[in-house]
C-alpha cells in the first residue's frame, strides 16, 4: 500500500458538538439556519425509546414548526426517502433535523438531496453526483456505532434489484452533527453491541484502506483502542455513562477515519447482504470482520500489526503468521463476549445465495479502497468461511 507523501489527502467533518446535553442545542442551530418550519426525521423505535418527542419539543419551545416523519425501515429504502421528501414538499420545511441511527440518518440525507435536486434518489448512486446543496442538515445520533452523522455516505436500499446502493459525497456530510452520550442510553444490548462491532470495522478498515493516511490514522487507531477496552465493560454496566461516552467518542472518530479513508471488504459484503436479505448492518459487519482480515492481512501487514498493538497484543517478536492468528482470535473472544458470535448460516445465508451476493459485493464501491484487490471467486471464498 503505497503512501506516498505527494498523494494529496483531504478531510472533511460537519461542525460537531460532543458531549452529555449536545442534543439541547438543537433548536438553537435550527434557528441559526433560519430554520421556520422543521422536518423531523427518526423511526419507530426512537420513537419508542421518547427521542422524537424531546427533539420536538425542544423546537416547538422556540416557537419553531415541526413535521415528524418516522416511517424509515432499518434498512431505509428508496421509497420511504421519496415519501419524505413529499412530505417536506408539502410541509414547506426548510431545516432537516434526524434523530436515530444510522437510518433515519442516510433516509434525512437522501431526503435533503431529492429535495434539493427534484428527482429520484435512485439516479444519485455513486461517487459525487451531487450538484446542488441540500437544505441544512441536523443529525443526531442515538446509537454509538453508525457514525452517519459524520460521514460522507448515505447507504440506501433499493428492494426492486434488493441492493444497498451508496451514495458518496461531501454532499451528504451534516451541517451539524450533535453527539450526546445520554441519548444512546436507549439502546438495548444487542444494539450496543452491533453498533459497537460496526464503529469497530469502520476504524480497522479505514485503517488499512488505500485511502487513508496521517490524517485519518489516527482517528482510526484511537478507535480502536477505545472499542476493545470498552465496550465489553460497557455491556456489563450500561448505566455507566463515562463508559457509554467513551463508546460514542470512538463511535466518532471511527466515523472521522471511515469518511476519509473509505472503507473495504466488510462493508462491500455487509451492504450486499443488507440489501439481498435485509439483514442488520452491525451484525452483517460482525459475522464478515475476522474472515476479511484473515482475508486482507498479507497485503498489509504492518498495519494489521499496528491494529493488533490496539487491541492490546503484544506483538514484540512475532512473525507475521503469529500477529494474524492472535489478531483473529482476539476478534473472535470480543464478539463472543458481546454474544455477537454466530455464522451467516443461521441468519438464513445458504451457500447458493454466494454468488449473487458476491456479484453485488463487486459493485460496491468499498471494495475499491479494500488493500487487496479482489476478483467475485475472492469474495465467494470470504463468504462461505463466514457460512
Amino acid at each position: 500500500m503505497s503512501h506516498d507523501v505527494s498523494t494529496l489527502r483531504k478531510f472533511v467533518a460537519p461542525e460537531i458538538v460532543f458531549g452529555a446535553g449536545a442534543r439541547k442545542s438543537v433548536a438553537n442551530f435550527a434557528s441559526n439556519y433560519g430554520a421556520r418550519h422543521v422536518f423531523l426525521v427518526s423511526d419507530p423505535g426512537v420513537a419508542a425509546a421518547g427521542w422524537v418527542a424531546d427533539i420536538e419539543q425542544r423546537l416547538r419551545e422556540e416557537g419553531l414548526a415541526c413535521t415528524v416523519f418516522t416511517g424509515v425501515s432499518a434498512n431505509p429504502r428508496a421509497e420511504e426517502v421519496m415519501t419524505g421528501a413529499e412530505l417536506y414538499r408539502s410541509g414547506h420545511c426548510d431545516v432537516i433535523v434526524a434523530v436515530g441511527g444510522g437510518s433515519p440518518m442516510d433516509c434525512a440525507k437522501g431526503i435533503g438531496i431529492v429535495i434539493a435536486h427534484d428527482r429520484h434518489i435512485l439516479e444519485f448512486e455513486g461517487v459525487d453526483t451531487l450538484r446542488l446543496p441540500s437544505p441544512p442538515l441536523i443529525l443526531i445520533p442515538t446509537t454509538a456505532g453508525t457514525s452517519a452523522d459524520v460521514s460522507q455516505f448515505a447507504i440506501i436500499s433499493d428492494p426492486q434489484r434488493r441492493f444497498k446502493f451508496s451514495i458518496i459525497s461531501k454532499a451528504v456530510v451534516p451541517d451539524v452533527s450533535l453527539i450526546d452520550p445520554e441519548v444512546t442510553q436507549t439502546m438495548d444490548d444487542f444494539l450496543t453491541a452491533c453498533t459497537g462491532i460496526d464503529a469497530l470495522v469502520h476504524a480497522i478498515e479505514a485503517y488499512v484502506s488505500t485511502g487513508s493516511g496521517p490524517l485519518t490514522d489516527s482517528h482510526a487507531l484511537e478507535a480502536i483502542r477505545l472499542i476493545n477496552r470498552y465496550l465489553e465493560p460497557l455491556l456489563r454496566a450500561p448505566d455507566d455513562s463515562q463508559l457509554r461516552e467513551h463508546i460514542m467518542l470512538a463511535s466518532m472518530q471511527a466515523g472521522l477515519a471511515f469518511s476519509n479513508a473509505i472503507l473495504g471488504a466488510v462493508h462491500a459484503m455487509s451492504h450486499s447482504l443488507g440489501g439481498y436479505l435485509d439483514l442488520p448492518h452491525g451484525l452483517c459487519n460482525s459475522l464478515l470482520l475476522e474472515h476479511v482480515v484473515a482475508y486482507n492481512f498479507s497485503s498489509a501487514p504492518e498495519r494489521f500489526k499496528h491494529i493488533a498493538e490496539a487491541m492490546g497484543i503484544d506483538t514484540r517478536g512475532m512473525l507475521p503468521a503469529e500477529v494474524r492468528k492472535r489478531l483473529m482470535a482476539r476478534i473472535v473472544v470480543l464478539k463472543r463476549a458481546v454474544k455477537l458470535e454466530s455464522h451467516l448460516a443461521a441468519l438464513g445465508v445458504t451457500s447458493s445465495d454466494i454468488p449473487q451476493l458476491s456479484r453485488f459485493a463487486m459493485q460496491d464501491p468499498c471494495i475499491l479502497t479494500n488493500p487487496r484487490e479482489s476478483c467475485q471467486r475472492d469474495v465467494e471464498v470470504v463468504y462461505e468461511e463466514a457460512l
